[in-house]
């Protein structure tokens, strides 16, 4: 998986192609210990951004997506690309990588 560092104002997927928001990871255990970056998880949990058009179908119809922008999304661990705009952090997922929307 790597890592990108962009300068732009806007992201567009291609295809299949989902952009998420990344929620921040827990700062502390449920026991009250604050955590220091080097033990922390990975999130995997965000809120879709903004979506591609959808995969084409042989016939060269789309395929609508199944997720909305605004559904909060759980997804693999080690899927997609990270993407940093600002200081804020997204990863560039396909529609696959995406297990579940949760509430």
């Amino acid at each position: 998986m790597a890592a990108v560092s962009l300068s732009v104002s806007t992201v567009k997927p291609l295809g299949d192609r989902v952009f998420v928001k990344v929620t921040a990871a827990e700062e502390k255990t449920a026991g009250g210990l604050y955590l220091p970056d080097t033990a922390k998880e990975k999130p995997q949990v965000g809120e879709v951004v903004a979506l591609g058009p959808g995969k084409r179908n042989d016939d060269g119809s789309r395929q609508e997506l199944e997720v909305k922008v605004g559904d909060k999304v759980l997804y693999s661990k080690y899927a997609g690309t990270d993407v940093k705009l600002g200081t804020e952090e997204y990863v560039l997922l396909s529609e696959k990588d995406i297990l579940a929307v949760v509430s």
